[in-house]
């Protein structure tokens, strides 16, 4: 059994907060394993943050952002990055995992989120040019990514959910010699999938995989994600 962490401020009139236990349920099942969770609130990562996030074997840090607090997202985010520990950011997930990799790996400090701060100096998260609320699109992904992999196809098509913003392009260069990378673009070449290359597993999407549990079905990436998180347990 592996205990889950999520990071986020539970409202159960989100929808991917009400599919996210279904969703570990669903993928556990097919992998014939165990897991339980606890919904961790952003505040509560304030401080001492490694001690609370020590007995978790994976976090994923969930949508519905802003957070209550944004500097615990961050800290949960970068424990999981440092410590390699399986890692899930999905929507506001995705994007404080961009901002958390600024801050602290590209040590770009001014890094911010046009929906808390517009007026920071440095946007890297911004609206997305074109609202994808509740649309279904098509996404090419990297060969060779673990995206990819998860998925056993280089295209796919994925339910976005109500994920408005995303890495302002205008910094994209920022990331391509970095760790960090893309994982899958959308028809546009957005960028809407990037993970770790040096983790067990550590990736962001700008989708909500969660919401497959409404069709009763497993996502790859979240049986993935998963997966990871059985391997290094043990």
């Amino acid at each position: 059994m592996i205990r889950v962490g999520l990071i986020g401020d539970y409202n159960p009139d989100v929808k991917a907060h009400r599919a996210i236990p279904e969703a570990l349920r669903l993928a556990a099942g097919e992998l014939g394993r165990r897991v339980e969770f606890d919904w961790i609130p952003t505040p509560d990562l304030q401080r001492d943050h490694e001690r609370k996030l020590d007995k978790y074997q994976a976090l994923w840090t969930v949508p519905a952002s802003p957070y209550a607090s944004m500097e615990g997202a961050l800290n949960g985010i970068r424990f999981a990055r440092e410590r390699k520990v399986p890692f899930l950011g999905t929507c506001g997930g995705f994007q404080h995992m961009l901002l958390e990799y600024a801050r602290n790996a590209l040590g770009l400090a001014e890094a911010d989120h046009a929906e808390l701060n517009p007026a920071a100096s440095l946007l890297l998260v911004t609206p997305l040019t074109c609202s994808v609320s509740e649309q279904t699109l098509v996404f090419k992904l990297v060969p060779g990514s673990k995206a990819a992999e998860a998925y056993g196809t280089g295209e796919v098509q994925e339910q976005y959910g109500t994920c408005n913003y995303g890495l302002n392009l205008e910094y994209a260069p920022l990331f391509e010699r970095t760790e960090l990378r893309v994982a899958g673009v959308d028809t546009d070449g957005e960028i809407r999938i990037m993970e770790h290359r040096d983790h067990p597993f550590y990736v962001g999407t700008l989708f909500q995989p969660e919401r497959s549990a409404f069709r009763e079905r497993v996502h790859p990436l979240i049986r993935a994600y998963l997966e990871a998180a059985f391997a290094v347990s043990f």
